[in-house]
């Protein structure tokens, strides 16, 4: 830990064979990052006081994957986080038909720059239907810290 300081819970909820299922944030950065994932993770409607908390990217699942579709995800996701999280600044929103293939010569592994990678259906790739990257850049005061997360969903 960083100087026995935690700032909250790590979201995604992680299997664990010891039953440590709750992880602790230890940075601010992964805080906001876990706040992200927890905003637009969750279905609107679910929470009981809070009706307009979440996203409908659930109901995009088994849309067609068009220009249309994209821009309704980018528009929901950004209005959520606008509300939601207001010193998190979303600097791009793309979104992509998810190929599974091989990655290409030159082709960025996000894995391996400190990405992380979260999936929203099972554990194989075959149900994908759509890749999430959102670039956004946290401000608190006079720093600021850029970042990323994927979701496949």
């Amino acid at each position: 830990m960083a100087n026995g300081k935690t700032y909250g819970v790590f979201f995604p909820f992680r299997d664990s064979p010891r039953g440590n299922y709750l992880r602790l944030t230890q940075t601010p950065e992964e805080e906001i990052r876990a706040d992200l994932l927890h905003l637009i993770l969750t279905r609107k409607g679910s929470r009981y006081y809070l009706p307009d908390f979440g996203t409908r990217i659930y109901e995009f699942i088994f849309e067609p994957m068009d220009g249309p579709t994209f821009d309704s995800i980018k528009a929901d996701v950004r209005q959520a986080v606008e509300k939601y999280i207001p010193n998190l600044q979303i600097n791009d929103v793309t979104i992509e038909p998810y190929l599974e293939s091989e990655p290409l010569p030159g082709e960025i592994n996000y894995e391996e720059l400190g990405g992380q990678v979260f999936r929203i259906a099972g554990r194989g790739t075959e149900e994908y239907t759509a890749k999430l990257r959102i670039d956004y850049t946290i401000q608190s005061g006079t720093f600021e810290s850029r970042d990323f997360v994927i979701i496949n969903i």
